[in-house]
């Protein structure tokens, strides 16, 4: 078995909607909501939330990476610098912790048909060696920690044991809740 991860750029783009909405419906999630305002998904996209998340594809730090086991594209996951997560760079319930211009995970997501299979722990990997990759000092993720299960039909924001598992640890939690929970602030720091 093989695994490869890389960058959302437009010749990727199929593979990551084949992840993350297989059938291309307008109004199901194309990971924007965690990255940017709705005005500024307007503009990328002119009413169209795939043309907008194409347009990200175009950028110098595309919006996240697609892992592939055997060839075939199995996992997403958002991930860039905070400060190109519009949205999170604003929020005022998830604030950051200090002044390290990290980079942040908002959303994994494992294609249907391949969930509890492994993937996710080289799609995490995969993702933290991108950024490492293009100079991240650190990389965030705002895990929560529901009791009993959660809903994860649109995205999924991890559990902290996913991502203890990958070499994060706890720095703090935030004033976001999630699935009745606060979220975490989980930190795996790259030098």
């Amino acid at each position: 078995m093989t695994w490869e991860t890389h960058p959302v750029t437009p010749d990727r783009f199929e593979d990551f909607a084949e992840v993350i909405n297989r059938t291309r419906r307008p109004n199901h999630c194309w990971c924007l909501s965690h990255r940017l305002r709705p005005v500024e998904i307007e503009e990328l996209g002119g009413g169209s939330r795939e043309l907008a998340m194409r347009r990200l594809c175009e950028r110098e730090h595309p919006p996240g990476v697609v892992t592939y086991r055997d060839g075939e594209p199995v996992g997403w996951c958002s991930i860039g610098p905070r400060s190109e997560n519009t949205r999170l760079a604003g929020s005022r319930l998830i604030r950051p912790v200090d002044e390290l211009p990290v980079w942040s995970i908002v959303c994994v997501v494992v294609r249907s048909g391949h969930r509890r299979q492994g993937v996710t722990a080289p799609l995490l990997e995969g993702a933290v060696d991108y950024a490492a990759a293009h100079g991240a000092p650190a990389v965030e993720a705002y895990p929560v920690d529901p009791p009993g299960r959660m809903d994860v039909t649109m995205s999924f924001v991890g559990t902290r044991s996913m991502f203890a598992a990958a070499g994060f640890r706890v720095i703090g939690t935030t004033d976001a809740v999630a699935s009745g929970m606060p979220r975490l602030i989980m930190r795996r720091d790259l030098d």
